[in-house]
């Protein structure tokens, strides 16, 4: 295909679709589905219209028809758009800090009638556009390149922390850093990074909220607070220690149900699947991420267009930073953020985003083969 405005063919999409990437995300969806289902039952409350599943269901439609609209526009023509799309993103995020939604302590949500919609899971994809526009056309070699990547990387981080959302925050710092290792940033200059952003830590500790600092604390030890901060950690850890290896059995999780497990179906979504079906049905949603993953990242390598390395890795990043974070959170081995697992968790925001960055991966796939052949 050339580089020109077009389309992709019904006919390049039919040909060269990854199906394993597609079968993997469907089952993690219709996986995520069935825990929010039994996060969301209660002693005689059943499958009612109003259930986060059925919600999420219909998320899932949306974000079907969302997916097969942005593999039909094709990555080259987002691409071509991400700076417009980069200056929208960011004027919603600093509008959410005057007309955003207050949730769980923080300001993150735009209320559109009866839906919330969060700014943030679509700047994902956003940056990933930006930072692969940007890296290639100004490579950073030097510290003058790097000050249009930075630049971008400040402007759309500065309001997510402002809200405050530390979660969010670290997935766009990851995301950036990838673009600066594949857009061949020197390796002085990443090692100074990293080792100056270690020093900084204990200042920025300063600058954390009560509730966060409180975070890292309980991280370190959940029995500093067991009734209160510690509580969800506690919880979760029992939660998955519960199950077992083949788990209680579907809808049978007792610490969901019985509220002992706060936000069962948003940051403690794991914890429910892992109650339910163990070891096993653990490990089994951890390979389908791992298959995933392994999609994405074989797209980058064979990819010879350097904004579509950028874009996939960047995504790729994205991915791997939640399910390692939001799993890691659910048995205690890392803070808790509030980071959605991706595919499982309840939210329309979150999952639309995946569903877009989704479909811009497979884009790139469908066009890399047929370059190739």
């Amino acid at each position: 295909m050339t580089d020109k405005i077009n389309t992709v063919r019904w006919s390049d999409i039919r040909a060269y679709l990854d199906k394993t990437m597609l079968i993997s995300t469907l089952l993690l969806f219709i996986l995520g589905v069935m825990a929010i289902y039994s996060a969301g039952r209660s002693g005689s409350n059943g499958f009612t219209l109003s259930s986060y599943a059925v919600r999420q269901f219909i998320w899932g439609i949306a974000s079907a028809v969302t997916y097969i609209a942005v593999l039909k526009i094709g990555y080259k023509n987002f691409l071509r758009a991400a700076l417009p799309l980069f200056v929208l993103t960011v004027i919603l995020l600093f509008m959410v800090l005057f007309v955003g939604y207050v949730s769980k302590g923080a300001q993150s949500w735009i209320r559109l009638g009866a839906l919330r919609f969060q700014p943030s899971e679509l700047g994902k994809v956003v940056f990933a556009l930006a930072l692969a526009k940007i890296a290639t056309r100004f490579p950073p070699v030097d510290l003058k390149n790097m000050l249009p990547i930075f630049g971008i990387a400040f402007l759309i981080t500065i309001p997510i922390l402002l809200q405050p959302d530390l979660g969010s925050s670290l997935v766009y710092l990851a995301m950036l850093f990838t673009a600066l290792i594949v857009a061949g940033a020197p390796l002085k200059f990443l090692y100074g990074v990293f080792f100056a952003g270690l020093a900084s830590l204990p200042i920025g500790w300063f600058f954390l909220k009560p509730y966060q600092k409180m975070r890292l604390l309980i991280f370190l030890d959940p029995m500093v607070d067991p009734q209160g901060a510690g509580y969800n950690v506690i919880q979760s850890k029992i939660a998955v220690g519960s199950g077992g290896l083949f788990g209680k059995g579907f809808l049978q999780g007792t610490q969901g149900k019985l509220h002992f497990l706060p936000e069962p179906h948003t940051d403690f979504i794991f914890s429910v699947f892992s109650e339910e079906f163990g070891f096993v049905g653990s490990a089994m949603v951890l390979f389908l991420f791992f298959l995933l993953l392994s999609r994405l990242l074989s797209v980058a390598q064979y990819t010879k267009d350097l904004r579509a390395k950028l874009l996939v890795t960047t995504i790729a990043t994205w991915f791997w930073f939640q399910v390692t974070e939001s799993i890691a959170m659910s048995m205690g081995l890392a803070p808790i953020t509030g980071i959605p697992l991706p595919l499982f968790s309840y939210g329309g925001s979150s999952l639309i985003a995946v569903a877009i960055a989704l479909a811009l991966v497979q884009s790139v796939a469908i066009v890399s083969k047929e370059d190739r052949f």
